[in-house]
């Protein structure tokens, strides 16, 4: 519970940082008997350099290796997941590609953080933070 409401927290800063580059805005929508403040994109360009992003990561940049792969792509895959929006990322893609993609985030995703922490060179704190989301 304490790190749902910790998550919440970094979600609202997050945002807020976002809304104060220009990349989201804050609107209040009405839900039936109460209002909820959102955080549209306005900035889609910057979401498409993202999505590219997380794209080549999964195909042209692929090591085999997690611990070989970027730091920077690794913890944007690893958050992109966690947030439930990397499947979105990948459906633009050819079907053949996407299968690919898939089964590579899949590999990288169910891979056991506590072994992947371990090995040399490897980013104990990204695969601490996958941790937290496959138990919460």
């Amino acid at each position: 519970m304490k790190l749902h409401y910790q998550l919440r927290n970094v979600r609202e800063r997050l945002a807020k940082n976002l809304v104060e580059k220009g990349i989201l805005t804050t609107e209040k929508q009405n839900f039936l008997l109460f209002d909820m403040t959102t955080h549209p994109v306005t900035n889609t360009t910057e979401k498409q350099r993202l999505v590219r992003r997380v794209q080549e990561s999964l195909l042209e940049r692929w090591t085999n290796e997690a611990r070989r792969m970027d730091r920077r792509a690794l913890a944007l895959l690893v958050v992109a997941h966690a947030s439930d929006v990397l499947e979105g990322a990948l459906t633009q893609l050819p079907d053949d590609r996407y299968e690919v993609a898939s089964g590579r985030s899949r590999a990288l995703l169910d891979s056991d953080p506590d072994v992947e922490s371990r090995k040399p060179q490897a980013c104990e704190m990204i695969w601490a933070v996958l941790a937290a989301f496959n138990k919460a």
